[in-house]
Protein backbone atom coordinates (compact mmCIF):
# COMPACT_ATOMS: atom_id res chain seq x y z
CA UNK A 1 0.00 0.00 0.00
CA UNK A 2 1.02 3.27 -1.03
CA UNK A 3 2.27 5.93 2.11
CA UNK A 4 0.24 8.70 2.60
CA UNK A 5 3.31 11.30 1.58
CA UNK A 6 3.06 9.47 -1.67
CA UNK A 7 -0.50 9.95 -2.26
CA UNK A 8 -0.27 13.31 -1.42
CA UNK A 9 2.50 14.15 -4.05
CA UNK A 10 0.45 12.04 -6.79
CA UNK A 11 -2.20 14.22 -5.48
CA UNK A 12 -0.55 17.52 -6.12
CA UNK A 13 1.06 16.45 -9.32
CA UNK A 14 -2.55 15.45 -10.78
CA UNK A 15 -3.48 19.37 -9.45
CA UNK A 16 -0.67 20.82 -10.91
CA UNK A 17 -1.03 19.28 -14.49
CA UNK A 18 -4.28 21.44 -14.45
CA UNK A 19 -3.15 24.83 -13.09
CA UNK A 20 0.25 25.13 -12.88
CA UNK A 21 2.10 22.55 -15.37
CA UNK A 22 5.34 24.36 -15.45
CA UNK A 23 5.46 24.44 -11.91
CA UNK A 24 4.65 20.70 -11.39
CA UNK A 25 7.14 20.20 -14.08
CA UNK A 26 10.10 21.69 -12.35
CA UNK A 27 9.53 20.00 -8.93
CA UNK A 28 9.03 16.59 -11.07
CA UNK A 29 12.36 17.13 -12.33
CA UNK A 30 13.71 17.81 -8.74
CA UNK A 31 12.18 15.05 -7.63
CA UNK A 32 13.47 12.81 -10.11
CA UNK A 33 17.17 13.91 -9.82
CA UNK A 34 17.01 13.78 -6.32
CA UNK A 35 18.99 11.01 -4.39
CA UNK A 36 18.67 8.68 -1.41
CA UNK A 37 19.58 9.78 1.60
CA UNK A 38 22.75 8.08 2.69
CA UNK A 39 21.92 7.76 6.51
CA UNK A 40 18.47 5.77 5.24
CA UNK A 41 19.77 2.66 4.57
CA UNK A 42 18.24 -0.69 4.45
CA UNK A 43 19.45 -3.59 6.35
CA UNK A 44 20.73 -5.39 3.11
CA UNK A 45 22.43 -1.80 2.15
CA UNK A 46 23.78 -1.89 5.60
CA UNK A 47 25.53 -5.17 5.41
CA UNK A 48 26.74 -4.79 2.22
CA UNK A 49 28.36 -1.73 3.02
CA UNK A 50 29.91 -3.93 5.94
CA UNK A 51 31.23 -6.56 3.91
CA UNK A 52 33.20 -4.60 1.82
CA UNK A 53 34.58 -2.55 4.17
CA UNK A 54 38.07 -4.61 3.89
CA UNK A 55 37.86 -4.86 0.25
CA UNK A 56 37.19 -0.99 0.18
CA UNK A 57 40.55 -0.34 2.73
CA UNK A 58 42.98 -1.85 -0.18
CA UNK A 59 42.00 1.25 -2.96
CA UNK A 60 43.28 4.07 -3.10
CA UNK A 61 41.39 7.46 -2.92
CA UNK A 62 40.72 10.33 -5.29
CA UNK A 63 38.49 13.30 -4.83
CA UNK A 64 37.14 14.92 -8.34
CA UNK A 65 34.92 17.39 -9.04
CA UNK A 66 33.04 18.42 -12.19
CA UNK A 67 31.55 21.59 -11.95
CA UNK A 68 29.89 22.45 -8.40
CA UNK A 69 29.94 18.25 -7.76
CA UNK A 70 32.60 17.01 -5.65
CA UNK A 71 33.14 12.88 -6.09
CA UNK A 72 34.99 10.06 -5.53
CA UNK A 73 37.02 7.77 -7.92
CA UNK A 74 38.33 4.22 -5.74
CA UNK A 75 41.57 2.90 -7.50
CA UNK A 76 42.44 -0.70 -7.44
CA UNK A 77 45.86 -1.77 -8.57
CA UNK A 78 46.66 -4.81 -9.70
CA UNK A 79 49.81 -6.84 -8.18
CA UNK A 80 53.25 -5.12 -9.27
CA UNK A 81 54.43 -6.75 -12.50
CA UNK A 82 50.66 -7.81 -13.62
CA UNK A 83 48.71 -4.88 -15.08
CA UNK A 84 47.33 -5.47 -18.77
CA UNK A 85 45.29 -2.44 -18.81
CA UNK A 86 42.80 -0.01 -17.01
CA UNK A 87 39.11 -0.54 -16.49
CA UNK A 88 36.58 1.83 -15.17
CA UNK A 89 33.48 0.99 -13.03
CA UNK A 90 30.41 3.11 -12.70
CA UNK A 91 27.42 1.15 -9.99
CA UNK A 92 24.07 1.50 -10.48
CA UNK A 93 21.33 4.33 -8.98
CA UNK A 94 20.64 3.56 -5.11
CA UNK A 95 24.10 2.05 -5.50
CA UNK A 96 28.08 2.36 -4.47
CA UNK A 97 31.73 1.06 -5.49
CA UNK A 98 30.92 -1.80 -2.74
CA UNK A 99 28.01 -3.43 -4.86
CA UNK A 100 30.36 -3.72 -7.57
CA UNK A 101 33.05 -5.81 -5.58
CA UNK A 102 32.89 -8.89 -7.39
CA UNK A 103 33.11 -7.34 -11.08
CA UNK A 104 36.52 -5.38 -9.31
CA UNK A 105 38.08 -8.23 -7.98
CA UNK A 106 37.86 -10.19 -11.09
CA UNK A 107 38.98 -7.30 -13.29
CA UNK A 108 41.57 -6.63 -10.61
CA UNK A 109 43.02 -10.30 -10.59
CA UNK A 110 43.36 -10.45 -14.49
CA UNK A 111 45.24 -7.31 -14.24
CA UNK A 112 43.57 -4.65 -14.70
CA UNK A 113 43.83 -1.31 -12.73
CA UNK A 114 40.20 -0.51 -12.40
CA UNK A 115 38.97 2.83 -11.10
CA UNK A 116 35.56 2.84 -9.70
CA UNK A 117 33.50 6.07 -9.52
CA UNK A 118 31.08 6.59 -6.92
CA UNK A 119 28.52 9.21 -8.51
CA UNK A 120 27.74 12.23 -6.88
CA UNK A 121 25.11 11.57 -4.41
CA UNK A 122 26.46 8.23 -3.63
CA UNK A 123 28.50 6.39 -1.82
CA UNK A 124 31.60 8.30 -0.62
CA UNK A 125 30.97 11.24 -2.74
CA UNK A 126 28.76 14.28 -1.51
CA UNK A 127 25.79 15.65 -3.03
CA UNK A 128 21.51 14.30 -2.88
CA UNK A 129 21.45 15.37 -6.61
CA UNK A 130 22.36 13.19 -9.84
CA UNK A 131 21.34 13.21 -13.41
CA UNK A 132 22.21 11.85 -16.68
CA UNK A 133 23.84 14.89 -17.20
CA UNK A 134 25.81 15.09 -13.88
CA UNK A 135 26.99 11.51 -14.18
CA UNK A 136 28.15 12.11 -17.78
CA UNK A 137 30.68 14.94 -16.40
CA UNK A 138 31.75 13.30 -13.15
CA UNK A 139 32.85 9.85 -15.82
CA UNK A 140 34.22 12.47 -17.80
CA UNK A 141 36.20 14.27 -15.25
CA UNK A 142 37.35 10.80 -13.96
CA UNK A 143 38.32 9.99 -18.11
CA UNK A 144 40.57 13.28 -18.03
CA UNK A 145 42.44 12.40 -14.69
CA UNK A 146 42.94 7.99 -15.39
CA UNK A 147 41.60 6.83 -18.96
CA UNK A 148 41.97 6.21 -21.80
CA UNK A 149 40.84 2.76 -20.53
CA UNK A 150 40.71 -0.42 -21.77
CA UNK A 151 37.19 -1.21 -20.71
CA UNK A 152 34.43 0.31 -18.87
CA UNK A 153 32.29 -1.74 -16.81
CA UNK A 154 28.61 -0.25 -15.74
CA UNK A 155 25.56 -1.92 -13.81
CA UNK A 156 21.92 -0.78 -14.13
CA UNK A 157 22.02 3.12 -14.55
CA UNK A 158 25.82 3.35 -14.42
CA UNK A 159 25.91 0.89 -17.54
CA UNK A 160 23.37 3.85 -19.49
CA UNK A 161 25.99 6.29 -18.09
CA UNK A 162 28.87 4.22 -19.68
CA UNK A 163 27.16 4.53 -23.34
CA UNK A 164 26.50 8.43 -23.03
CA UNK A 165 29.68 8.88 -21.70
CA UNK A 166 31.47 6.90 -24.64
CA UNK A 167 29.16 8.66 -27.11
CA UNK A 168 29.89 12.23 -26.21
CA UNK A 169 26.21 13.56 -26.22
CA UNK A 170 26.92 16.32 -24.14
CA UNK A 171 28.12 19.42 -25.38
CA UNK A 172 31.26 20.51 -23.48
CA UNK A 173 31.94 16.96 -22.38
CA UNK A 174 34.82 15.08 -24.64
CA UNK A 175 33.76 11.58 -25.04
CA UNK A 176 35.38 8.98 -23.08
CA UNK A 177 37.84 6.97 -24.67
CA UNK A 178 36.96 3.30 -24.10
CA UNK A 179 37.91 0.64 -25.59
CA UNK A 180 35.40 -1.65 -25.24
CA UNK A 181 31.90 -1.85 -23.07
CA UNK A 182 30.31 -3.98 -20.55
CA UNK A 183 26.14 -3.29 -19.70
CA UNK A 184 24.61 -5.21 -17.31
CA UNK A 185 21.40 -4.82 -16.77
CA UNK A 186 21.18 -1.23 -18.09
CA UNK A 187 18.23 0.43 -19.38
CA UNK A 188 18.47 1.58 -23.06
CA UNK A 189 16.12 4.67 -23.18
CA UNK A 190 16.19 8.22 -20.52
CA UNK A 191 12.85 8.67 -22.02
CA UNK A 192 11.41 5.46 -21.15
CA UNK A 193 12.56 5.90 -17.90
CA UNK A 194 11.17 9.55 -17.58
CA UNK A 195 7.65 7.84 -18.43
CA UNK A 196 8.03 5.02 -16.17
CA UNK A 197 7.81 7.79 -13.15
CA UNK A 198 5.75 9.72 -14.52
CA UNK A 199 3.18 7.26 -14.26
CA UNK A 200 4.18 6.51 -10.68
CA UNK A 201 3.89 10.05 -9.28
CA UNK A 202 0.46 10.54 -11.29
CA UNK A 203 2.41 13.22 -13.50
CA UNK A 204 -0.05 14.66 -16.67
CA UNK A 205 1.19 15.26 -20.06
CA UNK A 206 1.40 19.04 -19.92
CA UNK A 207 3.70 18.71 -16.33
CA UNK A 208 6.02 16.05 -18.15
CA UNK A 209 6.86 18.36 -21.34
CA UNK A 210 7.95 21.09 -18.64
CA UNK A 211 9.80 18.44 -16.80
CA UNK A 212 11.46 17.12 -20.13
CA UNK A 213 12.28 20.63 -21.04
CA UNK A 214 14.05 21.32 -17.78
CA UNK A 215 16.13 18.43 -19.13
CA UNK A 216 16.70 19.72 -22.54
CA UNK A 217 17.81 23.33 -21.31
CA UNK A 218 20.40 21.53 -18.84
CA UNK A 219 21.36 18.93 -21.42
CA UNK A 220 21.43 21.47 -24.63
CA UNK A 221 20.46 18.49 -26.70
CA UNK A 222 17.12 16.66 -26.82
CA UNK A 223 15.68 13.88 -24.72
CA UNK A 224 16.15 11.26 -27.62
CA UNK A 225 19.43 11.73 -27.81
CA UNK A 226 19.83 9.55 -24.82
CA UNK A 227 18.93 6.43 -26.30
CA UNK A 228 22.03 3.93 -25.85
CA UNK A 229 20.88 1.21 -28.88
CA UNK A 230 21.44 4.48 -31.09
CA UNK A 231 24.54 5.48 -29.33
CA UNK A 232 25.96 1.75 -29.66
CA UNK A 233 24.95 1.29 -33.25
CA UNK A 234 27.37 4.84 -34.11
CA UNK A 235 30.46 3.50 -31.73
CA UNK A 236 33.17 1.79 -32.75
CA UNK A 237 33.58 0.30 -29.29
CA UNK A 238 32.91 -3.42 -28.98
CA UNK A 239 30.52 -4.37 -25.94
CA UNK A 240 29.01 -6.90 -23.80
CA UNK A 241 25.39 -7.09 -22.84
CA UNK A 242 24.93 -9.10 -19.73
CA UNK A 243 21.11 -9.24 -18.79
CA UNK A 244 18.68 -11.26 -16.77
CA UNK A 245 15.86 -12.21 -18.51
CA UNK A 246 13.00 -12.21 -15.84
CA UNK A 247 14.70 -8.88 -14.29
CA UNK A 248 12.11 -6.50 -12.86
CA UNK A 249 13.77 -3.64 -12.64
CA UNK A 250 14.82 -3.10 -16.42
CA UNK A 251 12.97 -5.29 -19.08
CA UNK A 252 14.70 -7.90 -21.22
CA UNK A 253 13.96 -6.04 -23.93
CA UNK A 254 16.22 -3.24 -23.12
CA UNK A 255 19.19 -5.66 -23.68
CA UNK A 256 17.78 -6.69 -27.05
CA UNK A 257 17.19 -2.94 -28.16
CA UNK A 258 21.28 -2.81 -27.42
CA UNK A 259 21.78 -5.71 -28.93
CA UNK A 260 19.75 -4.88 -32.16
CA UNK A 261 23.23 -1.82 -32.41
CA UNK A 262 25.30 -4.41 -34.60
CA UNK A 263 27.91 -7.31 -34.75
CA UNK A 264 29.71 -5.39 -32.34
CA UNK A 265 27.72 -6.44 -29.45
CA UNK A 266 27.60 -9.75 -27.68
CA UNK A 267 24.72 -10.37 -25.68
CA UNK A 268 24.94 -13.14 -22.69
CA UNK A 269 22.31 -14.11 -21.03
CA UNK A 270 22.01 -14.67 -17.40
CA UNK A 271 18.60 -16.72 -16.30
CA UNK A 272 17.36 -16.50 -12.50
CA UNK A 273 20.29 -13.72 -11.34
CA UNK A 274 17.40 -10.68 -10.97
CA UNK A 275 19.14 -7.35 -11.14
CA UNK A 276 21.35 -7.05 -8.03
CA UNK A 277 22.56 -10.94 -8.01
CA UNK A 278 23.81 -10.68 -11.53
CA UNK A 279 26.78 -8.30 -10.47
CA UNK A 280 28.39 -10.96 -7.69
CA UNK A 281 27.68 -14.25 -9.58
CA UNK A 282 30.60 -16.13 -10.77
CA UNK A 283 29.86 -17.21 -14.17
CA UNK A 284 28.70 -13.86 -14.95
CA UNK A 285 31.92 -12.18 -13.66
CA UNK A 286 33.96 -14.63 -15.66
CA UNK A 287 32.05 -13.89 -18.92
CA UNK A 288 33.20 -10.12 -18.36
CA UNK A 289 36.69 -10.81 -17.43
CA UNK A 290 37.18 -13.22 -20.74
CA UNK A 291 35.58 -10.25 -22.97
CA UNK A 292 38.39 -7.32 -21.44
CA UNK A 293 40.92 -9.88 -21.98
CA UNK A 294 40.69 -11.61 -25.18
CA UNK A 295 40.97 -10.27 -28.96
CA UNK A 296 37.77 -9.06 -30.39
CA UNK A 297 36.06 -12.68 -32.22
CA UNK A 298 37.02 -14.75 -28.96
CA UNK A 299 35.10 -12.24 -27.26
CA UNK A 300 32.02 -11.76 -29.42
CA UNK A 301 31.77 -15.66 -30.20
CA UNK A 302 32.30 -16.25 -26.43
Amino acid sequence: MASLGFRVTRTLFRLGDTVAPGLAGRAAFALFARTPHPRRQTEGERKAVMRGAAFMQTARHHRLKAGPDCFVVHEFRPQPGTEIGRALVIHGWRSRTEYMQAVIEGLNKAGFRVYAVDLPGHGASTGRRLTMMKAVAAVGQAGQWFGPFDVVAGHSFGGAVAVNAVAGVLPGVPPLQAGRLVLIAAPNSMAELLDDFCRSVGLGGRSREAMVGCIERIAQCRLDAFTGSRQLAAANAPALVVHAPEDREVPAADARAYASAGSHVALHWAPGLGHRRILSDPGVVARIVSFARQPLALALAG
